[in-house]
């Protein structure tokens, strides 16, 4: 076992009780009998549910208790992921470098934090995960467990073991663990906000992205011929109805999930800066995530002045940082979602958004908190507009350009 040099990591000799994030596959399956016999420690589980597509919790719980865990718990998180999570990155528009809805980043603090909860409760001295060395998770995993609780330690295996995919395989078959039935090309993460995609082909940039990678979504070259228009409504930033109808937050998403993975839409293919300096390149699928950040972003910007729409993408691009960085309980995080509750209280209204072959296009909005005037607006004969008046404006707005230029002596002085 290599030489760990961080407090926070777990030292065998003191560990009697782990509990592991449990997700049922391969690597997590392998982590119950890989802990057992190297920290010499009674495991317990824990799987959350936060809307992972053909996941069966039951089957799940009694795998784990079979792989020999002492008890393996199960927490239905859809709801609050959606209503504490999912909301607020919605209200910042939330994109890492303009293009990754955050789809996992934001369920790994709630993850920890479910985690510490029942760890707390069931006396645990360590929590382990299944995060890479290499990755993201690993570093949200972490900070959020550490500053939740400072005192708990952890213990990541795949950081440790140094088993290959072959070795690994190896060691499930030696100890009962039940082989993935698919080729395991690619390493998946879901939940309701979206899928993330890497390994396999997907490691070589220049290659476009095979078509049994997708499961959310339809390609643009299958998707439907016949475009479909769906009209979502918001209040104070929350989408609340969809088509009309009243819906769950959670409900919602998942509903759209299934309309705009018909029609291609929310295919990201993305090279990606990771916290930790490696460039990746991550394929996501988030049809929801994609309609909704920009229905939202829309008519955020219909109903607020133009001031706050130039100060807005700066607060909603640092959250974005801070959330992939796994910065999530820091007292910053709160300081920019109280700027961004602020302004959505004149966020509400309805957003048409037109879905093609991977195309999601606001199409429509409405709102009566709009800043738009169509008697100012318009060109017709009844406008209230007083054209008379921008000469003034004009004159005024280019007047230090002027100077400045007679000063120097023009552009070509």
């Amino acid at each position: 076992m290599k030489q760990k040099i961080s407090s926070y990591e777990a030292q065998p000799e003191k560990v009697n009780k782990v509990l592991l994030l449990f997700s049922g596959g391969l690597d997590t399956s392998c982590m119950i009998k890989w802990i057992e016999q190297k920290y010499d420690a009674e495991v317990i589980t824990l799987t959350v549910d936060v809307g992972q597509p053909g996941i069966d919790l039951k089957a799940t719980k009694q795998k784990a208790l079979k792989l020999g865990a002492k008890k393996a718990f199960i927490v239905d998180a859809k709801k609050e992921f959606a209503q504490e999570y999912i909301a607020k990155a919605i209200k910042l528009n939330a994109l890492y470098q303009g293009e990754y809805p955050l789809s996992t980043a934001i369920a790994r603090p709630l993850k920890a934090k479910h985690a510490v909860k029942i760890a707390e409760q069931e006396n645990v001295d360590a929590i382990a995960h299944g995060s890479t060395g290499k990755g993201n998770d690993q570093v949200r995993f972490d900070i959020s467990i550490t500053t939740l609780d400072p005192k708990m330690k952890i213990i990541a295996p795949v950081r440790e073991w140094s088993m290959g995919r072959d070795e690994e395989l190896k060691f499930a078959k030696k100890h009962g663990i039940p082989l993935p039935t698919n080729k395991g090309e690619y390493s998946t993460d879901e939940n309701i906000w979206g899928k993330s995609s890497e390994c396999g082909i997907l490691e070589h940039p220049q290659e476009s992205p095979p078509e049994d990678v997708f499961q959310f979504v339809t390609i643009p070259e299958k998707a439907p011929d016949k475009s479909e228009i769906v009209e979502i409504e918001f209040e104070k930033g929350i989408p609340i109805k969809l088509n009309g109808k009243l819906y769950e937050l959670h409900k919602l998403v998942q509903k759209l999930n299934l309309i705009g993975g018909k029609h291609a839409v929310g295919i990201i293919d993305h090279m990606e800066d990771r916290v930790v300096g490696l460039k990746s390149r991550e394929v996501y699928e988030c049809p929801a995530a994609t309609i909704l950040l920009k229905a939202h972003k829309d008519l955020e910007k219909f109903t607020s002045t133009i001031h706050q729409n130039k100060v807005k993408p700066l607060i909603d691009q640092k959250w974005g940082e801070m959330a992939y960085y796994g910065l999530w309980f820091d007292p910053l995080m709160k300081s920019l979602e109280s700027f961004a509750d602020k302004m959505n209280e004149a966020v509400s209204g309805k957003v048409k958004v037109k879905l093609y072959k991977g195309k999601a296009t606001v199409v429509g909005r409405e709102s009566k908190n709009a800043l738009y005037d169509l008697n100012l607006a318009t060109y017709d004969k009844k406008q209230t507009f007083n054209q008379l008046a921008s000469p003034g404006f004009i004159e005024l707005f280019g007047l230090q350009t002027k100077l400045i230029n007679q000063i120097q002596g023009g552009l070509d002085g």
